[in-house]
């Protein structure tokens, strides 16, 4: 049956699907609204589905969550931006339900819908939704109201502008703190489409009484909105609206706003200029700083860095330095480990001498913290204090907590100090790393855990495309080349791993007269597991040496291997003389 003869066709599958039982066939009905949609032509669409959407009550979320997304591209199937006001009415609806996330999808769509709308529809069919919806009786429907009026907005007349505006006001006093919240959360987006002479009166007015609110939840939120005002706002303003209520707030009851004022304070810094900063938000921070929540301090301690990028020097050393030394030795390893990922970048600010005086015993302290979090995130920036101290100083620091970290018991720590070696044989040189931690990187391919061995291997390539193939010679192949005598095949086979990720490096003729043979070799392993790895390790070979060495040496060992009597073994070997057979023919 065509849709194009039987157009009735598809809504009445649709009618059916969507009164069916099973779940699943309501939501791909849902889903499949456009193809229907386009089946019918946008007057039926128009007409028939959008009205029937509009009376479906499915009382299943995922439904619900479907149909808010689906409508929110359904523009071009009713006809274009004209008749963009017909998709409103299912909408209102679903931002009138319980469950949140369907509301918020359902607001999502309304402003993509909102933001395509010509001005006078706008103003004939948008604003009057936003107003039923703010003066809706069950709290869902206000709780949405509050993310459509920066839509609604700036198309309205003088008087509905001021209308909204005191609706909004409204919303900000409501009964019920959900309401109050949401208006909290989308105020930053409203100011910004409200014009500059309403700004300083009713927006600061709303954001006043949402900052003494008597819910924490409430006035977090409002503190969010304080970044987003106070760019809005020029920087006087700002320092006479803002900037009291921030110092406040670094002082609430409440930890999770004094949590909210650490994670903003910095932006803030922007927002009010250098002088306010210095006497009003740094008294605040350094009280964040010695905060007795731990994560008011992690979040705080996590903005250290920039914080002190906007200060001076000295006033960093004044303030901020004697706070970081007490968050080092703080009895939360959380607050150590935050500090520990961005102290490194208080180094460049703070020059080389003070860097050497005060930074690097708290660095050196930290270093040798219980908590293997801690000691990694600072060797993982090290970078930024080598460019200051140079690596002498660092280097006798250094090497201990290395040492420890790469014998850790837990096996993830381990794993992540061998991820920062190429980072450090970057920045010690050649000379340092192989009298210091050459042996290391040999000692961890011989590790207990798998994802030790392997990335061990991966990490001695990365040193041989650091410090080139005839250093790698030297030093890496001759011992890696060495453990295939290792009597366990497990790391036998870390071997073969280690020959085929170092041959793209070394070149074909360090292949060729070094590696070749071993992996030869190994083909004769009395283990089936070694024999099938030898055959993918020569395939891999094969691209890197001359066919000359193909036919003479990787051939014949391959054709062994596919008459092994193990199927593994047969099956790589059969899979590696393919690859060879098309090598010769593209070539």
């Amino acid at each position: 049956m065509s849709m194009v003869d039987e157009p009735l066709y598809p809504i009445a599958v649709l009618i059916d699907e969507l009164k069916n039982d099973d779940i699943q066939l309501r939501l791909n009905s849902i889903r499949r609204l456009s193809t229907i949609a386009r089946a019918l032509g946008e007057e039926r669409t128009r007409k028939e589905l959008i009205p029937f959407l509009s009376e479906n009550n499915d009382d299943d979320d995922e439904v619900l969550l479907a149909m808010a997304e689906e409508l929110g591209v359904f523009i071009p199937y009713v006809g274009g931006v004209e008749h963009a006001n017909v998709l409103l009415p299912p909408l209102e609806t679903l931002c009138t339900v319980e469950e949140t996330c369907v509301r918020d999808k359902a607001v999502e769509s309304l402003c993509r819908i909102g933001s395509q709308m010509r001005e006078s529809d706008l103003v004939d069919w948008f604003v009057p939704l936003v107003k039923r919806l703010a003066g809706g009786e069950w709290f869902t429907a206000r709780v949405s109201a509050c993310g459509l009026f920066h839509i609604a907005y700036p198309s309205a007349s003088e008087t509905l502008k001021a209308e909204l505006r005191s609706v909004f006001s409204q919303l900000c006093q409501d009964d019920m703190p959900m309401v109050r919240r949401a208006a909290a959360s989308n105020l930053g987006k409203f100011a910004a489409t409200v014009e500059a002479a309403h700004l300083k009166t009713d927006i600061m007015q709303i954001f006043e009484d949402l900052t003494q609110d008597d819910q924490d939840s409430v006035r977090l939120l409002a503190v969010e909105g304080c970044a987003s005002l106070g760019k809005l706002l020029k920087p006087e303003d700002c320092v006479a609206h803002i900037l009291p209520v921030i110092v406040n707030f670094s002082q609430d009851k409440s930890w999770r706003v004094r949590y909210m004022v650490a994670n903003q304070l910095y932006e803030l810094c922007e927002a009010v200029g250098p002088e306010p900063t210095k006497t009003e938000l740094v008294p605040a921070y350094v009280r964040l700083l010695r905060d007795n929540e731990a994560e008011v301090r992690i979040a705080a301690a996590g903005k250290v860095t920039k914080f002190s990028r906007i200060l001076s020097p000295e006033l960093a050393i004044q303030h901020i330095l004697p706070c970081v030394k007490e968050l080092s030795s703080d009895s939360s390893q959380h607050v150590r480990s935050a500090l520990a990922s961005v102290i490194m970048g208080m180094a460049p600010v703070l020059g080389k001498d003070a860097t050497i005086e005060q930074l690097l015993p708290i660095f050196l302290s930290l270093l040798k913290d219980e908590f293997p979090d801690v000691r990694l995130n600072i060797i993982s920036k090290l970078d930024q204090v080598n460019q200051v101290i140079g690596i002498d100083l660092l280097s006798q620091s250094l090497l201990p907590a290395i040492v420890e970290l790469a014998e850790d018991r837990h096996w993830r720590v381990r794993l992540a100090i061998i991820e920062y070696i190429p980072l450090l044989a970057s920045q010690l040189g050649v000379g340092f790393f192989d009298d210091k931690l050459g042996a290391l990187c040999m000692q961890w391919l011989q590790d207990k855990v798998y994802s030790i061995r392997d990335a061990a291997a991966n990490n001695l390539k990365r040193l041989a495309e650091e410090f080139g193939p005839d250093w790698a010679m030297q030093h890496i192949v001759p011992q890696v080349l060495d453990m295939i005598k290792n009597p366990h095949y497990l790391y036998r086979m870390t071997v073969l791993r280690a020959i085929s990720l170092l041959a793209p490096v070394m070149g074909s003729e360090i292949t060729c007269s070094k590696l070749l043979p071993v992996v030869i070799t190994a083909s004769k392993d009395r283990v089936p597991n070694i024999k099938f790895n030898v055959a993918k390790v020569l395939q891999s070979l094969i691209p890197i040496v001359d066919h000359s060495v193909v036919d003479k040496s990787i051939r014949p060992c391959l054709v062994d291997l596919a008459e092994d009597p193990d199927v593994d073994v047969r099956y790589f070997a059969n899979q590696a003389l393919q690859s060879i057979d098309q090598v010769m023919m593209t070539s």
